[in-house]
């Protein structure tokens, strides 16, 4: 990366660029201008950046009038964002989740986290590719394409994907396009993108962010989170866009967690520590179907071997780390890795995660629809983005085999429509049914030991095939990403923390500890340059699930 008014700004901290601004190294607007120009060079090969900010430098200049005359609006104040294009932006920059079929649609406001981001005197740069819809339309697809953006590609090693649905936020932080990024979550879409990246990635408790203004997927797990190029970065942005304001307002549970653990903690960043910090925790290791998936994956040795490794050195600081299973691992953990088709020990189960997402991504996505300012497509329903994309198959892919990045087409969109017919109570008992068996006889359950309960559970993130992932996204609990190191292939793997809800401080203080322990994030590799192949995840027709 060239240097910025002769300063190395590659992998520079929130910190450090914000001592710069202050020192008058360069200004707000100078720094714009670098990571500009570092989009402008490595955004054609990578596709991680879907559109630029063009009143971006107009911030920048705006900010620096302000630091001249002594305003300093916090941490953030000056520093360069991307965000992900399902989340609104008022401006100038579509909002369309990757699909042309809401381009020219205008938000009638910014998201909620835009308008925090922004009070907070940080600069918009651009909106983030992803994985169309979140990764929403089909089962066997293209990881990180959309028809807005095309492939965005990973980093490290180009012929493989960035993970999803939030690659092009995670992409382009580790490539060094911006400060942070933000992305949003629903099942894995921060965590496998951040792990497979080699950032950090923070998925919130359901709620502790606004989705107000995000493109909807299921509101009963769906939620924003911070990328950043170490715990630090993530734990300053966390503290700008947490709320705690709607706890999640189907979610009586968590509103009632949310009131007792009211206790002030003090920022995030109060939370932050060393290795040091690891002698005397206490982590449990859930074995059945997660650490035991990894353990017989062969092509997952290096990951597994590397991860246990490390959980020798997390023992040797003083920590204590013992078997902690989540009894219900049986019921909502396939065999095969992820699949969110899978409850009560099968697949296609009624009382799955996906019974669950399916209907609330049709109900809650017309919802959304119906309050755009303009809707030039006339888009107001999942109906009318299928007859789209059947419309323009040629580049929406709407009929199987159509179009490369989606091979099965939009069949996940038509399973969604099926919903719409369902009784409401087969909906309300998939939804008790999940969360029971991700909290309670789950997440919960695993924590408890002894005393007290454990500071963490240690997961992998790829390794397991996104299973431990899969059961905090169910809960709606916290989760964090470490990195750890680079895999055969070149790409980045890290350890996963998972916390009961509203306990990501305690994600902050020990994600931290591990990350000063191993210091695993490499700067990309740029492998296969010029590769132009599709990277494919899900169930390819006629084979079985693969993450």
């Amino acid at each position: 990366m060239p240097k910025c008014h002769g300063i190395d700004i590659e992998e520079c901290s929130i910190s450090e660029l914000q001592d710069y601004l202050r020192n008058a190294a360069f200004t707000t607007t100078e720094l714009v201008q670098c990571y500009l120009r570092r989009i402008e060079m490595v955004n054609p090969r990578l596709k991680a950046v879907i559109e630029l900010n063009p009143d971006a430098l107009h911030d920048a200049t705006r900010l620096d009038d302000e630091r001249k005359n002594g305003q300093v609006r916090s941490r953030l104040h000056g520093i360069p964002f991307i965000v992900k294009d399902n989340i609104a932006t008022k401006g100038k920059m579509q909002t369309t989740a990757g699909s042309a079929a809401l381009l020219g649609t205008v938000v009638p406001s910014d998201a909620g986290i835009v308008t925090l981001l922004q009070e907070a005197g940080a600069v918009l740069l651009g909106k983030a590719n992803l994985s169309e819809f979140a990764s929403m339309r089909a089962s066997y697809y293209a990881e990180g394409y959309s028809s807005r953006g095309g492939q965005n590609r990973n980093p490290y090693n180009l012929a493989h994907h960035p993970g999803g649905s939030s690659s092009g936020s995670a992409s382009s932080l580790a490539s060094n396009m911006s400060a942070f990024s933000i992305g949003t979550e629903t099942d894995g879409s921060i965590m496998f993108p951040a792990d497979r990246n080699a950032v950090v990635g923070i998925k919130p408790t359901v709620g502790l962010t606004s989705t107000s203004g995000v493109i909807p997927e299921s509101p009963s797990m769906d939620t924003v989170g911070p990328f950043g190029r170490s715990v630090e970065d993530a734990a300053i942005v966390l503290d700008i866009i947490q709320e705690r304001s709607s706890a999640s307002e189907t979610d009586n549970d968590l509103l009632i967690s949310a009131l007792l653990s009211g206790l002030h903690r003090g920022p995030y960043t109060s939370w932050l520590s060393d290795k040091n910090a690891l002698k005397g925790a206490r982590f449990g290791l859930p074995w059945n179907k997660v650490w035991q998936i990894a353990s017989e994956d062969a092509e997952k040795q290096l990951q597994y071997n590397s991860l246990m490794d490390l959980i020798k050195k997390i023992e040797e600081t003083g920590a204590t780390i013992v078997a902690s299973d989540f009894p219900s691992a049986e019921e909502i953990i396939s065999p095969d890795g992820w699949d969110w088709t899978f409850g009560e020990g099968t697949t296609g189960s009624a009382l799955s995660e996906f019974e669950v997402v399916r209907t609330e991504f049709y109900r809650s996505l017309q919802s959304y629809l119906s309050e755009l300012a303009e809707n030039p497509n006339k888009i107001y329903s999942l109906e009318d983005v299928i007859a789209y994309n059947l419309k323009h198959t040629a580049q929406e892919g709407g009929i199987p085999g159509t179009h490369p990045a989606w091979p099965t087409g939009q069949n996940c969109f038509d399973k969604c429509i099926e919903s719409k017919h369902w009784p409401e109570d087969r909906y309300l008992k998939a939804l008790k049914y999940i969360r029971r068996k991700s909290r309670e006889e789950g997440i919960d359950a695993a924590l408890i030991f002894e005393e007290g309960n454990l500071d963490g559970l240690l997961v992998p993130l790829q390794a397991d095939g996104g299973v431990a992932c899969s059961v905090a996204a169910k809960a709606g609990y916290p989760m964090i990403s470490i990195p750890i190191g680079i895999d055969g292939e070149g790409i980045p793997f890290g350890i996963g923390i998972i916390q009961s809800a509203w306990n990501e401080h305690l994600l902050v203080k020990y994600g931290s500890a591990i990350e000063d322990l191993v210091r695993g994030r490499t700067l990309p590799r740029f492998l296969n340059f010029d590769a132009q192949n599709y990277p494919y995840i899900g169930i390819a027709p006629g084979k079985t699930p693969e993450i």
